[in-house]
């Protein structure tokens, strides 16, 4: 109503200062100017005529200004209702399309949108969340209870305090330190925060190194470890030489793990104009076509009644997300492929040139 009246104002004071100037001037032109009488009536029937017009426009446009304002807040008002109830039902834990309402505007519309789109996102992080906790606890609970039926074993005399039960419990509680360890690394990669201390590197001493330290493991296992790293040295890559180790490291784990004695892992280096691969093949167990595009979730598992050593301290669970977040920070790509179950599968290190 301000800006109205500020309007009104200016228009009355502009059509009082500049019309009878300019009316006189074009009576004046036509030859009335000797007729001060004719002339003065002609000022006053100009005067009175345009207060009167400029009053009744003024009027209407008050009132389609009221009549515009009120449809306008009308329809935000509903928009900023269903913001609102929006709002609400996230607060309540309801992210299926929390805001429901008909089109208002291209801005507000957009503001739906992006509200409706946060909320999917927000819907997606509490489900990965919970089902987090749920594999959490699940992957938890093993070297616990083996810790714990230790320990009472122990207490009740069964089994004697002897390395081989020291070991037991030191293997356990590695364990539990390593699944912290790995979820504390793939959280800080995901979120951008890890750190690379990146440098020239040679792929093929780093895969040399991950393949001599997985070699005993190998042998009690009875599966064929190979490495070739062709003819041609292979181009070096800039990377954190021990966060590149540690995804070799992975890769072999779950290589091992999904193959049995008489089984054979073969890992190839190359390099060409567009970078540097590294792909771990095993005769394995392979993975059907289905799990394929949740492997590198964290505490997926293809076969959830895969026997694992119980002695062991590795498959944590999130050994591959985070070898996929690492070759990610490192501007590369992780893959997979796999014929099915029985041939076997194959993961491929992407990484780009120095």
């Amino acid at each position: 109503m301000a800006v109205i009246a500020a309007m009104t104002v200016t228009m009355v004071v502009a059509a009082l200062i500049i019309g009878p100037a300019v009316f006189d001037q074009h009576m004046h032109e036509a030859g009335h100017g000797e007729q001060p009488q004719l002339l003065a009536h002609a000022q006053e029937a100009f005067r009175s005529a345009g207060l009167a017009s400029m009053g009744a426009g003024v009027a209407l446009a008050v009132l389609a200004a009221v009549g515009a304002s009120a449809f306008v807040t009308r329809r935000i008002g509903r928009a900023l209702d269903a913001l609102a109830r929006g709002a609400d039902e996230v607060a309540q834990g309801h992210y299926d399309q929390p805001v429901r309402m008909q089109p208002t505007g291209r801005e507000l519309d957009a503001v739906a949108r992006t509200f409706n789109a946060m909320a999917g996102q927000i819907a997606g992080t509490e489900a990965t969340r919970r089902r987090l906790l749920t594999d959490l606890s699940h992957e938890m609970r093993t070297p616990i209870a083996a810790i714990q039926v230790t320990l009472e074993a122990v207490e009740d005399g069964v089994t004697p305090l002897d390395d081989a039960t020291l070991d037991t419990l030191r293997a356990q509680t590695r364990r539990l330190e390593r699944l912290a360890t790995d979820l504390k690394d793939v959280s800080a990669a995901e979120e951008g925060r890890l750190d690379l201390r990146r440098e020239a590197v040679d792929p093929a001493d780093v895969v040399r190194a991950a393949t001599g330290a997985a070699a005993a493991a190998y042998g009690r296992q009875g599966v064929r470890l190979e490495l070739d790293v062709g003819e041609d040295p292979p181009a070096r890559v800039r990377a954190d030489p021990s966060r590149l180790g540690q995804v070799v490291d992975n890769l072999l784990r779950n290589a091992l793990q999904h193959c049995t004695a008489g089984d054979g892992v073969r890992i190839e280096v190359r390099s060409c104009a567009t970078g540097t691969t590294v792909a771990v093949s095993d005769t394995g167990s392979g993975i059907a076509a289905e799990h394929l595009p949740h492997v590198f979730e964290r505490f997926y598992r293809a076969d959830p009644g895969r026997r694992r050593d119980p002695e062991s301290v590795t498959g944590t669970g999130v050994g591959l997300s985070i070898s996929q977040a690492i070759v990610s920070a490192h501007g590369g790509t992780l893959d997979v492929r796999s014929d099915g179950p029985g041939t076997g599968a194959t993961f491929t290190i992407a990484l780009p040139p120095a």
